[in-house]
């Protein structure tokens, strides 16, 4: 026998092993799959049924908002209560429930803290489903790929306030997007959602790509091109997975038109997404005269804004410092 006709031989046995081992590999695989399937529709069945249930005994539905810190008191809290007042004044046959993971503190305390912090009252009580597994969705948890840890604990901490209740409508007020899947293709909602800030934009792309250091890409990795490469991958591949998630939304709103571009880029839906600015009371304000003090001429540069890293204060803080500079040199210039 021939070397050729001996490979042929080899070839041909290797040919048959194989086959032999993927017919049982394909029907275990087609038997896995047959059973998550199984199990996704009893799980979502059971949803369902305990959905059906709890609306046959209030007899009115119930919109839900996703909102782990709801007592934090920023302006994200803010637009939380403000939708809720005004939901609850035109809908006057639906219940409202607030997932949060305020766990120290009873409902009523988070609503007297509401009206101290923005004078908020709202017309009906709320009910609040409390969660034990916040700690899922805390930065400090995940030292490294912060980003895709707390989106991976933030499906945990949906399913637990999945399980808790099941609403008619669920709200992610928080840009907990990855809940979003869950609530609707698990639970059977509707599902709607209010963006103050993508969790992954262009810019945070754009900064790595150009291996920029910032606040969210240290320095030793933007000085190695293996590692900025690396996180550019990591950015792109949960960009895709924030698009997909979010494209789940049947409404979308967001805060500003920068917010909006970003979403439109990312999540693709724009016949479902609009724009809703944040309530700002400026009722305060109108005792304040508008006259000026003729007397007391000075020019002023207010910002105004909380202290996170991506607000980036330092670079602010930065150019005001060249432009004082470039004033006293135009100044030193004058005088000779």
């Amino acid at each position: 026998m021939s070397v050729h006709d001996q490979l042929v031989l080899c070839l041909c046995e290797l040919t048959r092993l194989l086959w032999k081992l993927m017919l049982p590999l394909l029907f275990l695989s087609v038997l896995l799959i047959a059973v998550l399937v199984l199990l996704v529709l009893a799980v979502r069945f059971w949803l369902q049924s305990s959905r059906n249930a709890r609306r046959a005994r209030d007899g009115r539905p119930t919109v839900a908002f996703f909102h782990p810190y709801c007592n934090a008191g920023g302006g994200g809290e803010r637009v939380l209560w403000c939708a809720i007042r005004a939901l609850q004044r035109r809908y006057l046959d639906i219940n409202f429930v607030v997932y949060t993971g305020d766990l120290g503190v009873m409902g009523q305390q988070i609503l007297d803290g509401a009206r101290r912090r923005f004078n908020i009252v709202l017309p009906r009580p709320v009910q609040f489903v409390f969660l034990r597994h916040r700690l899922l969705v805390e930065p400090g948890l995940f030292p490294h790929f912060t980003l895709l840890g707390q989106s991976v604990g933030s499906v945990f901490l949906g399913w637990e306030a999945l399980t808790e209740f099941v609403p008619d409508l669920y709200i992610d007020s928080m840009g907990y997007t990855f809940t979003l899947p869950l609530f609707r293709y698990l639970g059977g909602c509707r599902v709607g959602s209010y963006v103050h800030y993508p969790t992954i934009s262009t810019d945070m792309l754009s900064v790595v790509r150009e291996r920029n250091p910032r606040f969210n890409n240290p320095d030793y990795v933007s000085n190695s091109l293996f590692l900025s490469a690396f996180k550019v991958v990591y950015y792109c591949l949960l960009a895709m997975l924030y698009g997909m998630a979010g494209s789940c939304s049947d409404l979308i709103m967001v805060n500003s038109s920068w917010t909006l571009n970003h979403i439109l880029s990312l999540w693709r839906a724009p016949n479902r997404t609009s724009v809703v600015y944040p309530p700002c009371d400026v009722s305060a304000f109108l005792d304040v005269p508008l006259e000026e003090d003729g007397d007391k001429k000075c020019h002023s540069i207010v910002s105004i804004g909380q202290f996170r890293p991506e607000k980036d204060h330092r670079l602010q803080i930065s150019a005001f410092k060249k432009v004082l500079d470039r004033r006293r040199e135009g100044a030193g210039a004058g005088r000779r």
